[in-house]
């Protein structure tokens, strides 16, 4: 399987998507939305009948796929939080030292040496370790964009399509298959955090997913953040690093 190739793709995208240069081979997607939606693409706003953002999706690869498939939603709106993709590591990396800062100095100091026992920031990580990182990474955003219950058979066909095109391998293709049809499970997702930073990137990249103005996204995080075991300290800071990353 090769998850970290895959994710490192999806970051790139959110960081050109980010700074407007996500590479998308617009033409060639235009073609396979119009074979496999009928034509649909040429609805009234830029949005298929069957709910497809379009101008989202041609806006994003398969991260515009996997956010564009929520109906109504615009890759360019509040709910995509592009830097916090692009940088999860790091983003939750400094909600952790932020979160140290607000302690006095003997907690900080009993909390520096249990520093080394967080785990390192998926950039660093690399071997199995970066991996198996990059598959919890990948599950909790597709758990994420499955959150509000609208991602159809269709949609999960162009999903998976986009995924292959990034270079999935067929291990990962029926991974990927999987993840888009299982009930959605916080408790389960978050037995696979390797770390206290795993648990932190993993609710990181969901919060850059969701909108959490709907009610059911933001459900989904409240059940993510407790089977983490994160304080409400820490999915309080962990979201203003996200909206502060853009």
């Amino acid at each position: 399987m090769n998850a970290s190739k895959i994710l490192q793709q999806l970051m790139q995208q959110a960081g050109g998507s980010q700074t407007g240069s996500s590479g998308v081979d617009v033409k060639g997607m235009l073609s396979g939305l119009s074979k496999q939606l009928g034509g649909a693409s040429s609805g009234q706003g830029g949005h298929s009948s069957g709910g497809l953002d379009i101008k989202s999706l041609l806006g994003g690869g398969a991260m515009g796929m996997l956010v564009g498939s929520k109906r109504g939603r615009s890759m360019g709106g509040k709910a995509l939080k592009y830097g916090a993709i692009a940088s999860v590591g790091m983003l939750a990396w400094k909600a952790w030292q932020s979160s140290q800062a607000a302690k006095s100095s003997d907690a900080q100091a009993s909390d520096a040496q249990a520093g080394n026992q967080e785990g390192e920031r998926v950039e660093v990580l690399s071997g199995e370790f970066q991996e198996r990182r990059s598959l919890e990474l990948l599950q909790a955003m597709i758990m994420a964009a499955r959150a509000d219950g609208h991602i159809d058979e269709q949609e999960q066909a162009l999903i998976t399509e986009q995924i292959d095109a990034l270079g999935a391998d067929q291990e990962m293709h029926e991974w990927v298959e999987q993840q888009l049809k299982v009930p959605l499970n916080a408790e389960a997702l978050a037995r696979e955090a390797d770390s206290p930073q795993a648990a932190r990137e993993m609710y990181l990249m969901s919060v850059a997913v969701v909108d959490d103005q709907n009610p059911m996204e933001r459900a989904w995080l409240d059940q993510l953040a407790s089977a983490l075991n994160l304080s409400e300290e820490m999915t309080r800071e962990l979201e203003r690093q996200a909206e502060q990353a853009g």
